[in-house]
């Protein structure tokens, strides 16, 4: 299957070292096809205000496009999760 230019489509592999997992979602920038590999693309993904957290540029098996089944889905990175709970305990 191929992405077309500027769709979104979902990761379906972990990459810790650049801060997005599997189930986040992106936006197809570009299409590399070399000879004899399959087919690269790279994806830019957002945080939730629309800043770029990453570019990445993997094979078409790490990512699939959206379904009707998916859901957003909020997870706070490990930098804020000590901030809200510290938010949440002044709030009590």
């Amino acid at each position: 299957m191929r992405f077309p230019l500027y769709s979104d489509v979902i990761l379906l592999t972990n990459l810790p070292e650049e801060g997005v997992y599997t189930g986040d979602i992106g936006t197809v920038v570009e299409q590399h096809n070399v000879t004899g590999l399959e087919t690269g693309y790279s994806v830019e993904l957002f945080d939730m205000l629309g800043n770029t957290v990453t570019v990445i540029t993997l094979p078409m098996s790490c990512f699939r496009l959206p379904t009707r089944a998916d859901r957003p889905a909020i997870r706070l990175m490990a930098s804020d999760r000590m901030k809200y709970s510290l938010k949440r305990r002044s709030l009590i």
